[in-house]
């Protein structure tokens, strides 16, 4: 299957993209995971079969090869530089983890599909466990010690509208909120009392995405429940299910996915235009400078405030610069957006340390951006395996000090025992080499994957354009996909007006 998909997907296979292929092959063989790739390639195969929108892939999967000549995926690992090491490391086996979206309206036909294939006894989804969060607890709390509903609601609206906010957390944040703790003992009686119950497991309810497929049926290897809805559902959550050795899928479904699907369908409608979103051209200039206006209403992973003002600085000119666009737009590496700017602006004031570093970030204008980066200066300057550098970049990403400063020795002056020659073999003085390792040292709890990224950009590039030529029809796709949403519905009927889109009322029987 592969060889055929490479055939379809590169013409000639040899090169590169043989020595890469076998290589992956071999790795996923001794690893023991062919089963797993064949079952994910059936049933995409399926959806894509029958009609069912498939993204282009999401996560490190699409840092392999063999994922993209199966139409796992459908990013070129090779054009893009993006690693098969960051999703399957020979060296610290791990179960490979290939996240796959759907269309949001027919994921559910792809989960029947697996469970006519395998069984139904064996293919069942996860349970997750709703937590007592800090606005919840008080509100549950508030209702049995009986206090009056306003009053208990009062106080729960106290809480800031943060993501992960604790009951401490806000106490710290509203002076109002603790001046009540402080002065009235009946909500310091309430807040004492949820502070304790604060994260504690509420109700169950079922993963949005997780699957498991059993070898045998599921109830001889997990204890199981009935979900709401009368679906079979497992008592384990997902970590313990994974733990257990048990094959666990996500089938997300992705609105954005049909609003495509939906787009695609009005113009073949509306002007007989067939569009195969796959084939489209992937380098139009004007999709590009569209995007640099920062006019992307509804254009995935785009659209909000400050990424449309990012858009009007970066000015995009190619997909690259759309995947470190969405890399570079997140706390942290925020920071970093500046000096990529300027770098893009005016190639002349990039600085490289050493010459060896320059292939490597010349795509992102001499800033560190990605976590594959940081694994490929391991790797050229420090001459690291690729699978040991992977397992440096998990320390830097996870802060983990001592293993840090263990590797910066092996990185700068080598280890023999372990067959790293370091950078000063290379010819890289010491204080360069040392120069280097801070940099990813800063960089790396922030640096993004790139594989995700890239999934990401081209799922943003098919929005921006069919936006750009087809905005009636994409438009019309945005607005049914968030019609349950009145908010979105008036935001994008103000985007179409001023854009001149005419809107015309609705007919009163």
């Amino acid at each position: 299957l592969c060889f055929e998909g490479a055939a379809r997907r590169y013409g000639k296979v040899e090169g590169k993209v043989l020595e890469r292929l076998e290589y992956e092959l071999s790795v996923i063989e001794n690893c023991g995971y062919v089963d797993y790739f064949l079952i994910v390639w059936d049933f995409i195969n399926y959806a894509k079969s029958n009609q069912i929108m498939v993204g282009p892939g999401r996560g490190s999967a699409a840092g392999s090869i063999v994922s993209y000549t199966l139409k796992i995926t459908d990013i070129d690992p090779i054009k893009y530089n993006l690693l098969f090491e960051r999703f399957l490391n020979p060296e610290r086996v791990s179960m490979p983890d290939i996240d796959i979206d759907f269309c949001f309206e027919r994921r559910q036909e792809v989960i029947d599909y697996v469970s006519r294939k395998y069984g139904k006894e064996k293919v069942v989804q996860i349970v997750t466990f709703g937590t007592l969060a800090a606005k919840g607890v008080i509100r549950d709390v508030g209702r049995v010690m009986d206090l009056p509903y306003n009053y208990v609601d009062s106080l729960a609206k106290m809480i800031p509208q943060e993501l992960n906010i604790t009951i401490d957390k806000a106490l710290q944040m509203n002076p109002e909120l603790r001046g009540l703790y402080e002065s009235d003992p009946k909500v310091k009686e309430l807040i004492d009392m949820s502070k304790r119950l604060e994260g504690l497991p509420r109700h169950t309810s079922m993963h949005a995405a997780g699957v498991v497929i059993c070898s045998r049926p599921a109830e001889e290897l997990v204890p199981l429940s009935r979900g709401a809805d009368g679906s079979i559902t497992t008592q384990f959550t997902m970590t313990t299910i994974e733990e257990l050795g048990l094959l666990k899928m996500d089938f997300l479904g992705l609105r954005t996915l049909t609003v495509i699907r939906d787009a695609v369908a009005l113009v073949k409608k509306s002007k007989g235009v067939s569009i195969n979103i796959d084939q489209i051209d992937y380098d139009d200039k004007k999709v590009f400078a569209s995007l640099s206006t920062g006019k992307t209403d509804g254009v995935f992973q785009l659209e909000s405030g400050g990424m449309k003002n990012f858009m009007k600085e970066l000015k995009p000119e190619n997909l690259e610069d759309v995947i470190a666009g969405i890399s570079l737009y997140r706390p942290g590496p925020m920071d970093f957006i500046p000096k990529y700017i300027k770098g893009k602006n005016s190639e002349g004031s990039i600085v490289y340390s050493c010459p060896q570093l320059k292939p490597i970030l010349a795509p992102t204008y001499g800033c560190i951006v990605y976590q594959e980066q940081v694994m490929q200066i391991v790797r050229d300057l420090g001459g690291y395996t690729l699978g040991r550098s992977d397992l440096v970049r998990r320390a830097m990403s996870k802060k983990k000090q001592a293993v840090m400063e263990k590797e910066r020795a092996n990185f700068i002056y080598g280890n023999e025992e372990e067959g790293v020659p370091g950078c000063v073999a290379k010819g890289i003085s010491e204080q360069v080499a040392s120069g280097i390792y801070d940099d990813m040292m800063d960089f790396a709890k922030y640096a993004f994957n790139k594989s995700h990224a890239a999934c990401y950009a081209v799922v943003a590039y098919q929005t921006a354009y069919l936006k750009y030529y087809y905005p009636v029809e994409f438009m019309a796709a945005l607005m049914t996909s968030v019609i349950d949403n009145p908010g979105k519905v008036a935001e994008y009927i103000m985007v179409c007006r001023l854009s001149l889109i005419h809107i015309s009322e609705p007919t009163r029987p």
